[in-house]
């Protein structure tokens, strides 16, 4: 019986080692994965609608767009930043509800707070869908402020007249059923 050599021997160790501590990171993430709370999906109703702050904000490809240039269209205006785990985890759902009310008075613009267009292409091509919807960039946090956002997540669902008449802060399920009725209500006014 031939003994392993010493170097052998490390080598069995370190890719024992090395598969040991991959397994435990993957445990460790699914883990972590399975401990984080479902979305919500309320949208609190303001009590006194007004109407929202008009800005004007570029996409990825410098195009500009105005939030007035919406009216006559239901919003689903979104802050969010890539760093923001619920963030990362609603937009596929804002992705699914845009795509259910898709060619109808409904939009939805996410804007992303502060990041540039590389960093953002980047985090988009790592989900499993490509968002459709427009994204637009608040570099200085201009339009965060002027909509009073305290957190991100923060969702507002703006009326065909401009007003705002829900908001969400904190990450939600935008494609469940609830959502979808309280946008059809709005789209019907």
């Amino acid at each position: 019986m031939t003994v392993p050599s010493t170097t052998t021997q490390i080598f069995m160790r370190l890719k024992f080692l090395t598969l040991f501590i991959c397994c435990l990171t993957m445990f460790s993430a699914q883990a972590a994965e399975r401990q984080q709370p479902k979305l919500g999906y309320m949208l609190t109703a303001i009590s006194k609608p007004t109407l929202a702050p008009d800005f004007t904000l570029e996409d990825m490809d410098a195009r500009k767009f105005s939030l007035k240039d919406y009216r006559g269209k239901v919003i689903l205006l979104n802050f969010w930043a890539t760093w923001c785990p619920p963030c990362r985890r609603e937009m596929p759902s804002m992705e699914r509800l845009h795509q259910n009310f898709k060619g109808r008075d409904f939009v939805v613009l996410a804007v992303n707070q502060m990041e540039d267009g590389d960093h953002v292409f980047a985090f988009t091509g790592e989900l499993e869908v490509d968002p459709t919807f427009t994204i637009l960039f608040d570099k200085d946090s201009a339009v965060s402020r002027a909509f009073q956002v305290q957190g991100l997540p923060t969702t507002y669902l703006i009326d065909k007249k401009g007003n705002i008449r829900f908001r969400a802060i904190g990450g939600r399920e935008f494609d469940h059923p609830e959502v979808a009725m309280q946008i059809q209500q709005l789209m019907q006014e």
